[in-house]
């Protein structure tokens, strides 16, 4: 008995800044983000793109990304794309931009990563908020004086 159907296995999740692909199909990542740091909250961040590669599946299946809020419960960003894998050794490139996101506050924000309605992967992302060095140093003086 042949499968006509095999859940795909997420190989990998990346957040980057840039993907590109070269003519011969290979993909550039630029900016792979391991956390977020800014000057000041609320921040929008004109594009995130989340990059993810799907192998031993076998069908046609729906993957979604979801970006989540620090609340754990808000959806601030999804994309949904549909994609076949026609032999279970093959593998499914999807890249996933995320458009125009407002940070409204720091926190640990969630990449969720699905197929078929199954979780397949729940990352964190955290967002830090970090004055710059100017506005530290008038910090600290404010707080001595006081």
């Amino acid at each position: 008995m042949n499968p006509t159907r095999i859940l795909p296995d997420l190989q990998c999740s990346l957040v980057c800044e840039e993907i590109r692909q070269e003519v011969n199909g290979n993909f550039f990542l630029i900016g792979v983000i391991n956390f977020i740091r800014v000057p000041q909250v609320p921040v929008v961040a004109l594009r995130l793109c989340v990059f993810n590669r799907w192998t031993a599946g076998l069908g046609n299946f729906t993957e979604n990304v979801r970006l989540i809020a620090p609340d754990q419960t808000t959806v601030l960003r999804k994309g949904e794309v549909k994609f076949p894998l026609q032999d279970a050794s093959m593998s499914a490139t999807n890249v996933t931009v995320l458009q125009q996101v407002e940070f409204k506050t720091a926190g640990t924000y969630y990449i969720e990563v699905l197929v078929d309605d199954v979780m397949k992967l729940r990352y964190p992302l955290a967002v830090i908020h970090t004055p710059p060095p100017q506005a530290q140093a008038s910090e600290s003086s404010a707080k001595s004086q006081s």
